[in-house]
């Protein structure tokens, strides 16, 4: 017989948990409604290691990740970053900060949909 349960605690790096605990507004705002199966019963996950990379939320079930990015994102900066992640076979979806902070249930729809396709 095996003793009881335990829940199985990941490890994260210390750069995801900074990341954890430093959300933006934005970022807060979209967590609040993705998390706990609360998007069409997707399991998402936030701040997760993947590579070399911190990604923002991700749905492992979807291979759907989402970045929620401020100023110091800009598409060039990025483009080595979306080639890794998409080579694992990740779709990506990025929003502005002001997108999710003035059209945050477009924002979730947007997701919802990318969800169910």
């Amino acid at each position: 017989m095996t003793g009881p349960m335990f829940p199985v605690r990941r490890q994260i790096s210390p750069h995801a948990a900074r990341l954890r605990r430093d959300m933006t507004e934005a970022e807060r705002l979209v967590w609040d409604r993705l998390r706990n199966r609360q998007l069409s019963g997707f399991k998402f996950r936030r701040q997760v290691t993947i590579g070399p990379f911190v990604v923002d939320f991700l749905c492992p079930e979807a291979k759907l990740i989402v970045e929620i990015d401020g100023g110091q994102h800009s598409v060039d900066k990025d483009a080595a970053r979306s080639a890794y992640l998409e080579g694992q076979g990740y779709r990506i979806f990025r929003f502005w900060n002001h997108e999710v902070m003035s059209n945050l249930e477009g924002v979730l729809q947007a997701i919802a949909n990318a969800l169910s396709s």
